[in-house]
């Protein structure tokens, strides 16, 4: 999807569910990890994560545009527009917007094993296992393999 196909598609849920036009801007923003979108008051545009798209598909997607729509309408109209407002509640249960963002796809490469209490810990870096031991029990890391080899195999 291109960033003119989302800001088409943006505009056309703004008027059919909310029955108002979406007047500003809508873009992938690829550095967003760990949320689905973005809501900036300042000057109103909309921020998406192009993983969401991508790992969760269009249904899921579409919630997402509502989630931030409901924000941005009900800033723009003076209303209470955060999470944890009535107001806000109310209107992403009435759209069928998404509460949450689903979890996105782990990125951990490294994994390591206490060899006291067995828990698996998994990491985006490599660990000193000389240097660091476990979180719970403070026992000794053992390396037990690379998920990325391990993806391979699958």
């Amino acid at each position: 999807m291109t960033q003119q196909e989302l800001q088409r598609l943006v505009e056309e849920l703004s008027l059919s569910v909310f029955n108002k036009p979406f007047t500003h801007r809508a873009v992938f923003n690829s550095r967003l990890k760990t949320t689905g979108g973005r809501y900036h008051l300042s000057d109103h545009h909309l921020d998406f994560n192009p993983a969401m798209l991508t790992e969760h598909g269009m249904e899921v997607f579409i919630g997402i545009i509502k989630h931030e729509l409901c924000h941005y309408h009900l800033h723009l109209a003076g209303l209470g527009h955060r999470h944890q407002d009535p107001a806000f509640k109310a209107l992403l249960a009435r759209t069928g917007g998404l509460r949450y963002a689903p979890p996105a796809k782990r990125t951990a490469k490294h994994r390591y094993q206490c060899q006291n209490c067995g828990c698996v810990i998994r990491r985006q870096r490599r660990v000193d296992i000389k240097k660091y031991v476990c979180g719970k029990c403070r026992g000794r890391l053992l390396e037990i393999g690379n998920d990325e080899k391990s993806q391979v195999e699958k």
